[in-house]
């Protein structure tokens, strides 16, 4: 976005415009994407009546994960609070230098490895590989039709492929 046409201001505005915004509602959307892969491949089952709860459990496992856009605002607020104390922050605290600064400090520790504008806090085998354990062990899983290794590397290949517009 470093084009001489617009003012900083400008392209800061049609930065922010155009992101989309991740929260728990996206880690629900990477839940129901990847269960949905999964069953349709015949891999997994579960009773349909617990659908919803195994989509809501996996997504809270997906939340040790991934960071969501929500979660790096909140780190950001705090490490501007921790900084320059709660008493001395503007009310548009998302809106100051200071903010920014941490927020892309904070995006700079993932290594730039997002995936449907979710920030990955450990690799994609170690995410796969949680995804493993929790259907190994989660009671909602009826069963799962493969080996380990077939569901990781499926894991890995659906993750890679989510996009939470498309899906």
């Amino acid at each position: 976005m470093s084009s001489g046409l617009f003012s900083y201001p400008v392209k800061e505005y049609l930065f922010k415009e155009v992101l989309m915004k991740t929260d728990f509602e996206t880690l629900k959307a990477l839940s129901t994407y990847t269960i949905n892969h999964l069953k349709q491949a015949e891999m997994i089952d579960f009773a349909a009546d617990s659908r919803a709860d195994l989509i809501e459990a996996m997504a809270t496992e997906f939340g040790v994960s991934f960071a969501t856009d929500e979660n790096i605002k909140e780190q950001a607020i705090e490490e501007v609070e921790e900084k320059f104390g709660a008493v001395n922050l503007p009310e548009n605290i998302t809106e100051t230098e200071m903010f920014n600064h941490a927020r892309k400090e904070i995006i700079k520790s993932f290594n730039g490895e997002n995936i449907g504008g979710l920030y990955l806090m450990e690799s994609l085998h170690n995410i796969a590989i949680r995804v493993k354990n929790f259907l190994l062990s989660n009671d909602l899983v009826e069963d799962v039709f493969c080996s380990d290794e077939e569901l990781i590397d499926f894991v890995i290949d659906k993750i890679r492929g989510f996009a939470p517009k498309r899906n």
